[in-house]
């Protein structure tokens, strides 16, 4: 591993104009991560890693490098590119293993963060950096939203999440409060009664897109965020028919091979896959075929309906009636994006939405309402890891300048009441006993 890692950094240009830096989306120093690994010192690259991108572990696994950093390399026109994601990951990966500091300086304030997704995580993690005492909400039992859940084990494996929570979360104080959905019990009413100068909203889009044709409802269908989540859980049989053909559709395709799907097919409306052409090889290699240019009519409960496509003269595209065959299947996965939740919105005053459901946000990721910020899906809908990383640092900046201009929160309003003594558990049994 580390003899090919030096052979790719080897050959590296040194661009004075680097157009892999260009290329990345949070602008990760490529040239001078590479200089430094290649003089020795992983850990000042490893440093210049997570300072730039907390999330540089999962990117290196994840990004879409190919259209990227690699996509950009100058070497690629004539040859093939640096391969940057396996130097950026063997370096985070080595140096996260040392990554033992514990918390930031306390300064007084304290900020909520709702979603631990690829932006929350970031928002949380440089402002602990800061100082601020953060808990993050998250409507799941763990850290990681649509990186755990919505990505399958074998892309990203849970252990860099786990890892992950333990160096970032647990060493630096970041509360994690599970299996709490904002928006219920607790509003973000709530939070700033309770304190919070700030809250950032970085729910995830976990509302599947529906086709709204007869037998969507039947039991032998999905939708792909909950196929992900937890694909054990389903019984599709042996010959599944995924709709669409997104990155998130070759997951499902690629997640129901490994649970003992023999056929696999996905159905694209036309002649283009939507996914990248690094995820649909796999894909393709793994043994799942691609049936193209057709229309889904209906769902049965042997196999799919599915018609010629054609695009009408205002766009869209539609079945051409009188082609409609039957495609035999013992499942469904539906994978045509996903969008927002809406409870947290309903439940908050001053909190302005576009027709999606998404939040309206300026560049800084204010929302209409003082003290709430978004970026990620829930401010610009589906977008890749790295790109929701880079707005939430900017967000995170522009909270930190807001609630420097407040006031410091009173500690209590009780300063004089006594305190309880507790009586060890252990001890007070045997006493019992």
């Amino acid at each position: 591993m580390a003899l090919h890692v030096m052979e790719e950094a080897n050959r590296c240009l040194q661009c004075k104009n680097p157009r892999c830096q260009q290329g990345c989306p949070i602008h990760t120093n490529i040239p001078e991560v590479i200089r430094l690994l290649k003089e020795g010192r992983l850990n000042d690259a490893g440093w210049m890693l997570f300072e730039n991108n907390p999330l540089t572990t999962v990117c290196a696994l994840v990004c879409n490098h190919e259209n990227q950093c690699e996509g950009h390399c100058v070497r690629g026109i004539k040859d093939a590119p640096v391969h940057f994601s396996v130097i950026e990951s063997y370096i985070s990966s080595t140096y996260a293993n040392q990554m033992v500091k514990g918390p930031a300086t306390p300064n007084g304030r304290k900020a909520a963060v709702i979603g631990a997704g690829p932006a929350g995580l970031t928002v949380a993690i440089i402002l602990a950096r800061k100082g601020y005492q953060i808990t993050i909400f998250d409507s799941r039992d763990k850290i990681g939203g649509v990186l755990r859940y919505g990505i399958p084990d074998f892309r990203l494996p849970d252990a860099v999440l786990d890892d992950m929570a333990y160096r970032h979360l647990e060493l630096k104080g970041i509360r994690f409060r599970p299996n709490t959905y904002i928006g219920s019990a607790v509003t973000i009413d709530d939070l700033f009664r309770d304190g919070y100068q700030s809250v950032f909203v970085g729910a995830g889009l976990w509302k599947p897109r529906k086709l709204n044709i007869r037998g969507e409802s039947l039991g032998n269908v999905t939708y792909a965020i909950n196929y992900l989540a937890s694909p054990e859980a389903f019984r599709l049989g042996e010959r599944i028919l995924v709709i669409g053909t997104g990155n998130s559709a070759m997951d499902c395709a690629r997640t129901a091979i490994r649970h003992g799907a023999r056929f696999v097919r996905c159905v694209n409306l036309t002649d283009t896959l939507t996914a990248s052409q690094y995820e649909s090889s796999y894909a393709k290699l793994e043994g799942v075929d691609f049936i193209y240019n057709k229309c889904t009519v209906e769902i049965r409960e042997d196999g799919v309906v599915l018609a010629d496509s054609q695009t009408d003269g205002d766009g869209k595209i539609r079945p051409v009636p009188g082609t409609e065959k039957l495609y035999p299947c013992t499942g469904v996965i539906v994978a045509v994006s996903q969008g927002a939740e809406s409870n947290l919105v309903t439940t908050t005053k001053g909190i302005d939405t576009v027709r999606s459901g998404l939040l309206t946000v300026d560049e800084d990721g204010h929302t209409s309402r003082p003290g709430v910020f978004a970026a990620g899906d829930a401010a610009s809908g589906a977008r890749t890891v790295v790109e929701a990383v880079a707005n939430s640092k900017r967000v995170a900046e522009a909270m930190h300048e807001y609630m420097q201009t407040l006031p410091l929160p009173v500690t209590t309003d009780y300063p004089d009441i006594p305190v309880e003594k507790m009586t060890d558990a252990s001890a007070q049994a045997e006493q019992v006993l």
